[in-house]
C-alpha cells in the first residue's frame, strides 16, 4: 500500500474501475474493442468495495481507493495464511515458522499483496493453489487434484494466462508421479489411465470458469472476446511489428537484480533450494524422513523437487523474454519464500549433522543454540533489510500520492473558502465537530490538473475530487498515452440493458496497438491551472518541452512540495534503503515533486466565481 507505482495499475485497471463508478477515466489502447487486451470480469470484481466506500464515505473517493486496496491485501493475506498452513501441515514446523516471518516482512511482499493488477491476482490464485497442492498426489485424495486445477485456472483465465506455467509441475506430478500412492508394477496402467482421467475431468470443470469470464468481456465490448486467448496473441503472435518489445527490453539480469531489491538475502537462499536437496539427499537423508527405497513409491527428495520446481521454471520463463518488467515476477513471490524456507531448513540439517559427527553429541543437536543462532539471524536479516526497503520507498517516492492528497485537502478548500462558497461555522465549534468538507462546488471552477514528464505517475482519478479535469501535456516521452473514455455517437453503439458502460463499446479513434503517438491526447499548457511537475534544483535537467515550470514563477506558484529522490545523484546503496541519522542521508539529493499553480489563470476563475456567486441572492 506504499505507492502506486506502475501505470499499467493505474491506467489498464484503476481508471476503467473509476469509469464504472463516477462514469470518467482514462483509457488504454488495450481496453479498445478492437484490441480486448484487458479483461472486465476481472476489473468488476473489484467493484463491491468501491460501492461499499462510495456509502460509507459519503462519496469521499479515497474511501473507494483504499477499499479496495485493504480489500486485496486481506486476500493475499489469506492465501499466504492458507499457504504457511499446507507448509506446516505437508513439510515442516520450522519450515513454516521461516515461510511466515519471510512473506510478512518481505518487501516484494508489500508491493504485490494490494497491487491491483492481474498478476497480483494470478499470485493469490497460485498461493492457494499450493496450498492444496502441497499435500502429496493420491488417488484416495481427488480434492487436492480438482482445487488445485480450479484455482491455477481461475488465475489464468480471470488474472493473467500466462501464469498457467507456473502449475506445469503440479500436473507433471499428477500424471506421472507416484507421489502419494503405492503402484506395484502390475497397476501402473490402470493407475495411470485413473490418473490421467481425474486430471482431464479436473480440466474440464475448471475450463467453465470461461463462461461467465467470457460473458462479461463480450458484453463490455460489444462482441464475443476471449481476453486470455487476445493476450496471447499479441504478445507471442503479435509479429515483429507489434508486441511487447515496443514497451522496452531489458537485459537477462534485470530479474535477478530486482529481486534482490525485493527480497534480498531470500533470492540467493531461493535459487540455492534445489541444489542444496541434492546435497541433502547425500549428506542428511533422513531431514525429510526415512523412506526405504522402492520401486513402488516416490522419493520425498523427488516430491519436494516438484514443490520447489515452479521458481525456477518461471524466472527461467521470463528471463529469456527481452521485455521485462517487475510485476510480471508476482505470481512466484511466495513460493520464492518457500524456496528459500526450505533452503535454511536443509542447511541447518548440514550444520546438526556435521555437528554430531565432530563433536559425537549424545543429544539431539537441533536442541543446540548456535543452530537456533544460526536461522534466527537470517529471518531477523532478511526482516531488517526488507523494512530498510519498505521505508526507503515510503520516503523516497510516496510524492506524487502526497501532493494530490494536499492538493485535495488544501487547496481545493482554499479556493472555495476564498470565493464565499464554504459554509461559515460558529467560532466556538471544534474542529472535530465540524463536518466533511463538500468539495462537490469546485466543478464551478471548471479546473484543469495536467501532467507532462510524470504522466506516468499519475496515481488515478480515484485520488483527484469529482469536477476536476485530468489532461496530458506534450513532453518528450513520444509514445501513445492515454486517452478520455468516451460516450459513443447514439447510433453507433447499441445500448445494452446488461451493461451499463456504453463507453467499453464505443470503437474510439486515436488508439494503436503500435505505440505511435496521438496528439489529441495532449491539451496546451495554457489549458492547465494546475500542473504536477518535478523538479531537481541542485541537478537541473531542461529541454524545451520539458521546461522548470517550478523556476518560473512568474507564471506558476508551488501550492504543494514533497521530497522526491534523485535517483541519478544518490548512492545506490543509501537510495534503496533507509536508515535513521545524518550519515545515512547525506548520500541522497532530492528533487521537489509539486502541484503547481497557474496564477493568472486561478486568480480569473476565483474572480469569476466569486463575482458570479456574490451576485446571487442564493448564496
Amino acid at each position: 500500500m506504499l505507492t502506486v507505482s506502475n501505470k499499467s495499475s493505474v491506467y489498464n485497471f484503476w481508471e476503467p474501475l473509476h469509469l464504472f463508478a463516477e462514469g470518467y477515466g482514462f483509457k488504454t489502447w488495450e481496453l479498445s474493442p478492437t484490441f480486448a487486451l484487458r479483461s472486465w470480469a476481472y476489473i468488476i470484481t473489484h467493484y463491491l468495495p468501491v460501492r461499499l466506500g462510495k456509502l460509507l464515505g459519503g462519496g469521499d473517493k479515497r474511501v473507494m481507493f483504499f477499499g479496495v486496496r485493504i480489500l486485496l491485501a486481506m486476500t493475499s493475506g489469506l492465501a499466504e495464511a492458507a499457504f504457511y498452513r499446507a507448509v506446516v501441515d505437508n513439510i515442516s514446523m520450522k519450515v513454516g515458522r521461516y515461510l511466515f516471518f519471510m512473506l510478512a516482512f518481505s518487501a516484494g511482499m508489500w508491493n504485490s499483496s494490494a497491487a491491483f493488477l492481474p498478476s497480483s491476482f494470478a499470485m493469490y490464485a497460485t498461493t492457494l493453489a499450493y496450498s492444496f497442492a502441497m499435500k502429496p498426489s493420491s488417488l484416495s485424495d481427488n480434492r487436492r487434484t480438482l482445487a488445485s486445477t480450479i484455482l491455477f485456472a481461475t488465475g489464468a483465465i480471470v488474472g493473467w494466462p500466462f501464469a498457467l506455467a507456473l502449475s506445469l509441475p503440479f500436473v507433471f506430478e499428477e500424471l506421472f508421479v507416484f507421489s502419494g500412492d503405492s503402484v506395484s508394477p502390475d497397476e501402473r496402467i490402470s493407475w495411470m489411465s485413473k490418473r490421467w482421467f481425474r486430471m482431464a475431468t479436473s480440466v474440464l470443470t475448471a475450463a467453465l470458469i470461461f463462461i461467465p469470464v467470457i460473458g462479461i468481456d463480450s458484453l463490455a465490448y460489444g462482441k464475443l472476446e476471449i481476453v486470455p486467448w487476445n493476450l496471447i496473441r499479441y504478445n507471442i503472435f503479435g509479429g515483429e511489428e507489434r508486441g511487447p518489445n515496443l514497451y522496452g527490453t531489458a537485459p537477462w539480469t534485470f530479474y535477478f537484480n530486482n529481486l534482490v531489491l525485493n527480497f534480498n538475502i531470500l533470492v540467493p537462499l531461493a535459487l540455492l533450494s534445489l541444489p542444496a536437496l541434492a546435497i541433502t539427499y547425500n549428506v542428511d537423508r533422513r531431514r525429510l524422513g526415512y523412506a526405504a527405497p522402492s520401486s513402488n513409491n516416490s522419493s520425498p527428495f523427488t516430491i519436494l523437487a516438484l514443490r520447489l520446481a515452479p521458481f525456477y521454471l518461471w524466472l527461467l520463463i521470463l528471463t529469456i523474454q527481452p521485455h521485462k518488467e517487475e510485476r510480471f515476477m508476482f505470481p512466484s513471490y511466495p513460493l520464492l519464500c518457500f524456496n528459500a524456507a526450505m533452503t535454511v531448513y536443509l542447511v541447518r540439517g548440514w550444520m546438526e549433522v556435521a555437528f554430531i559427527k565432530v563433536t559425537k553429541s549424545p543429544y539431539q543437536a537441533s536442541r543446540t543454540a548456535m543452530f537456533r543462532n544460526f536461522t534466527f539471524s537470517i529471518i531477523v536479516g532478511t526482516i531488517v533489510i526488507s523494512l530498510a526497503r519498505i521505508v526507503a520507498l515510503y520516503k523516497y517516492y510516496h510524492a506524487p500520492m502526497s501532493v494530490v492528497f494536499n492538493f485535495q485537502m488544501h487547496e481545493l478548500p482554499r479556493l472555495l473558502n476564498d470565493t464565499g462558497l464554504l459554509p461559515v461555522y460558529p467560532a466556538d465549534l471544534p474542529e472535530d465537530e465540524r463536518p466533511v468538507i463538500d468539495l462537490t462546488p469546485i466543478q464551478e471552477f471548471n479546473l484543469t490538473l495536467c501532467y507532462g514528464k510524470e504522466w506516468h505517475r499519475f496515481p488515478g482519478h480515484f485520488l483527484v475530487p469529482n469536477g476536476v479535469r485530468v489532461e496530458f501535456i506534450k513532453s518528450e516521452f513520444d509514445g501513445l498515452l492515454p486517452g478520455h473514455f468516451a460516450l459513443p455517437p447514439n447510433d453507433e453503439v447499441a445500448p445494452s440493458r446488461w451493461w451499463s458502460r456504453s463507453q467499453t463499446r464505443y470503437v474510439q479513434p486515436g488508439f494503436n496497438d503500435l505505440n505511435l503517438e496521438e496528439p489529441s491526447h495532449h491539451v496546451p499548457i495554457e489549458q492547465c491551472d494546475y500542473l504536477v511537475d518535478l523538479d531537481f534544483p541542485k541537478n537541473p535537467v531542461s529541454s524545451k518541452l520539458e521546461p522548470r515550470y517550478a523556476q518560473d514563477s512568474a507564471t506558476w506558484e508551488r501550492v504543494s512540495c514533497e521530497d522526491f529522490l534523485d535517483t541519478r545523484h544518490s548512492m545506490l546503496l543509501t537510495r534503496v534503503l533507509w536508515f535513521p541519522g545524518e550519515a545515512w542521508s547525506r548520500n541522497n539529493q532530492f528533487g521537489d515533486y509539486c502541484v503547481l499553480k497557474n496564477k493568472e489563470s486561478v486568480a480569473g476563475k476565483e474572480a469569476k466565481v466569486t463575482r458570479r456567486f456574490s451576485d446571487n441572492p442564493l448564496y
